[in-house]
């Protein structure tokens, strides 16, 4: 072949594509939103399903009896896996009082000096006695908690819960200013609410003992509810 003639034969070969490690560096991979979201869903399970199976045990045998081999177990997770979510059990027991003290402390957020007292302390003893019916084990935790002298959630008490309180003490004190309620300590009616609630939850046993019921009985527990309103709110009505 004629040397004009091989020049141009050699240019008009088609290009063979580039394949393996050069072209993929060239399309770089790009994780979706969906499947970011979905990531972040699988990590938040992850940790609900550790901090679940962690309140069961630590409620039951308290944080010196339970093992994280034993919350991993439950949890139907690695001890690995757990580790990667939480450095150790202290680290793990004090989410789990954290969680909890959320959970018990949203009923009371909602005091509003705008709102009419009974309403509002009714409402509040219902939502209470639904987190003694719903989450016991919670309520327990955090009784046997306290009952050790708070080692582990002294700090949360001694910001997030006094700031709280003090807030709605003033709440409070407003209504007994316009004579919405008897004269009472804010402080005092704040522990006889969370006592009497909470009473459900942490003697359980014992209130099924007496009565035959759990607050799990639909009826029983409006039953509860009604008359713990009646006790509470006749004592602190106006006179």
């Amino acid at each position: 072949m004629p040397k004009t003639k091989a020049l141009a034969a050699a240019s008009s070969t088609k290009k063979i594509p580039v394949k393996g490690p050069a072209r993929k560096r060239a399309t770089p991979a790009v994780r979706s939103a969906s499947a970011v979201s979905r990531r972040l869903r699988q990590i938040e399970d992850k940790r609900s399903a550790i901090l679940g199976a962690a309140l069961g045990l630590f409620s039951r045998f308290g944080l010196h009896g339970t093992s994280i081999d034993q919350v991993a177990a439950r949890a139907d997770v690695s001890k690995s896996n757990l580790l990667y979510y939480f450095a150790n059990k202290e680290e793990l027991y004090v989410n789990v009082l954290r969680d909890l003290l959320a959970l018990w402390l949203e009923p009371l957020r909602g005091f509003s000096a705008e709102q009419d007292p009974a309403e509002a302390i009714g409402d509040y003893i219902r939502r209470k006695l639904v987190v003694s019916r719903d989450r016991p084990d919670a309520s327990r935790l955090f009784c046997l908690e306290m009952i050790q002298g708070a080692p582990l959630l002294r700090d949360e008490l001694d910001r997030e819960l006094r700031t709280l309180v003090e807030r709605k003490s003033e709440v409070i004190r407003s209504w007994i200013e316009a004579g919405k309620l008897a004269p009472v300590d804010p402080h005092h009616l704040i522990f006889a609410l969370w006592a009497i609630t909470q009473h459900y939850a942490d003697f359980g046993v014992q209130v099924q003992a007496l009565t035959g019921h759990t607050l799990e009985d639909a009826a029983f527990f409006e039953q509860t509810v009604e008359n713990v309103q009646r006790i509470v709110l006749q004592g602190i009505a106006p006179r």
